[in-house]
């Protein structure tokens, strides 16, 4: 049965149930009303008026002052559409790609646009039909909208570019003769409303705070295994102690741990040393300000996937086409820059509880292994998170602290928030490696602690990681297991 979107403000949650349904999307009869009456109001604008409005009937940039005659509108958008498909460089994902069609569909269809509803309605038919438009990841400032990325999602309206359908590249071309249907004629201001916006930055930071609530899950489940293996101490996460700092985060994150850890036969022995280090004993203060940062990012992108973003924007009702700048990425791009940043500071900590496992201290076997020095066990595993650490902390300078001036200078700042989303992307990907490889130790450390049980939950996730990844003997190949740990983790954090 079909799936209504209407003027409903939409949380995060929200937003994914539609992005996964399998149903098909529609809009609604007061959405459609709302689009008809801007693209009537904004013909009637263009015809009753000489009033040079911007991209509508002028160039678009540095050229704004240029004026364009009335039978050459048509032409001027294809033309717009065609010139900014400049994009280069790896394709995007076609699951960021679904969000970007399905964000533009909800972004034009707020009736602040112009566009017609024919126009709307064919990505509906694009998302519906999981059609996706060949897109390339580098060729956006993060301002003036994500222009390249947005013209390779448009282009095969118009029957140009390539699309992927069942995961075959296809031609716009054969993708119409297939299902019968003809190139878009794009009316004044289409083209322009279609390429201005944020829906590349905002797909991938919509991709990126789920990812990163479900990754941060997945660190703290991880984490549990790893302190039973380091047989830590719980004290770090009392409620006293942490509630004293008044950091959320932090305290959430506690109160978290106190009860995954509850019924441990391993942390309720007696200690033999009275500290852990940090990587264990500030679990709550470091894991909570990454929650923190999350929360933050979700209340940003939230509004952004509410938000109308491309330029100029029609309001009817009062009369006016208005010049603005709600194209501009600044908001987006920070929060990306200040993720990625967050997100890696979990791989980091991970990264040194895993060097702990190894240290060959707390009645462990260096290396985590039976007759170290015949076997290295997991010495290698350790340098092959290392690596990835390193590359996250270079992926996480900052992108939005540059700008450079575009358009002989009419756009003379910009966000480049669209490589601050590019980054965050791989640095989550990294996340997710880093994770697998801990686990590999904390479930390795688990075996050295028998017959001693771990908490209930803490046994489950190892049994479960068991059945996948066998306990470590002597030397084998890692890289398999490694691989195995990596797509155990992308289940185990999907579920919901």
């Amino acid at each position: 049965m079909p799936i209504e979107l209407t003027s409903q403000y939409l949380s995060l949650e929200e937003f994914e149930i539609l992005l996964n349904t399998k149903e098909p999307l529609v809009l609604s009869q007061e959405l459609k009303e709302g689009i008809q009456s801007c693209r009537a109001y904004l013909d009637q604008k263009v015809a009753n008026s000489e009033q040079l409005i911007y991209g509508v009937n002028t160039g678009f940039g540095s050229l704004c002052d240029t004026a364009i005659s009335t039978a050459d509108l048509e032409e001027l958008q294809r033309n717009l559409v065609c010139s900014h498909a400049c994009g280069i460089g790896e394709e995007v994902p076609q699951e960021i790609v679904r969000r970007m069609l399905l964000l533009k569909v909800l972004g034009l269809s707020k009736g602040a646009s112009g566009v017609q509803l024919e126009t709307i309605e064919r990505l509906l038919f694009f998302f519906n039909n999981r059609i996706y438009p060949v897109v390339y990841q580098q060729g956006s400032l993060g301002a003036s909208g994500d222009l390249a990325p947005l013209a390779h999602l448009s282009l095969p309206l118009i029957g140009e570019g390539d699309v992927y359908l069942d995961n075959q590249k296809i031609s716009a071309a054969d993708l119409n003769k297939k299902f019968n249907l003809k190139p878009l004629i794009l009316k004044s201001k289409e083209g322009l409303a279609l390429l201005n916006g944020t829906q590349f930055m905002s797909a991938y930071a919509s991709y990126a705070v789920d990812k990163s609530y479900r990754l941060f899950e997945g660190f703290n489940q991880v984490a549990a295994l790893s302190i039973e293996a380091y047989d830590a101490r719980k004290e770090p996460f009392a409620a006293n102690v942490n509630e004293i700092r008044n950091q959320v985060g932090q305290i959430r994150v506690a109160t978290w741990f106190r009860s995954q850890l509850e019924g441990s036969q391993i942390m309720e022995q007696a200690k033999a040393h009275v500290q852990d280090p940090y990587s264990f004993r500030c679990i709550p203060q470091v894991h909570g300000a990454t929650l923190d940062t999350i929360d933050h990012a979700a209340q940003i992108v939230t509004r952004e996937i509410n938000a109308v973003t491309d330029n100029p924007t029609v309001f009817p009702d009062d009369d006016q086409v208005v010049s603005a700048g709600n194209f501009h990425g600044q908001p987006l791009a920070l929060i990306l820059d200040f993720l990625a940043i967050a997100m890696a500071e979990m791989g980091s900590i991970s990264e040194r509880r895993t060097y702990k496992l190894i240290s060959g201290t707390r009645g462990l076997p260096a290396f985590l292994v039976q007759n170290p020095g015949l076997n290295s066990g997991l010495m290698i595993t350790q340098y092959t998170s290392a690596s990835i650490v390193s590359q996250n902390k270079q992926l996480c300078t900052p992108a939005s602290v540059d700008t450079i001036d575009s358009s002989n200078g009419q756009e003379d700042h910009v966000s480049m928030g669209a490589n601050a989303a590019t980054k965050l992307y791989r640095v989550l990907d990294n996340c997710q490696k880093v994770l697998a490889i801990e686990l590999i130790h904390a479930a390795q450390g688990l075996e050295f602690r028998r017959p001693l049980q771990a908490a209930v939950w803490t046994e489950e996730l190892y049994a479960q990681f068991r059945a996948v990844v066998p306990a470590l003997d002597t030397d084998r190949i890692l890289a398999a297991d490694m691989a195995k740990s990596v797509a155990f983790i992308q289940q185990y954090i999907q579920h919901d």
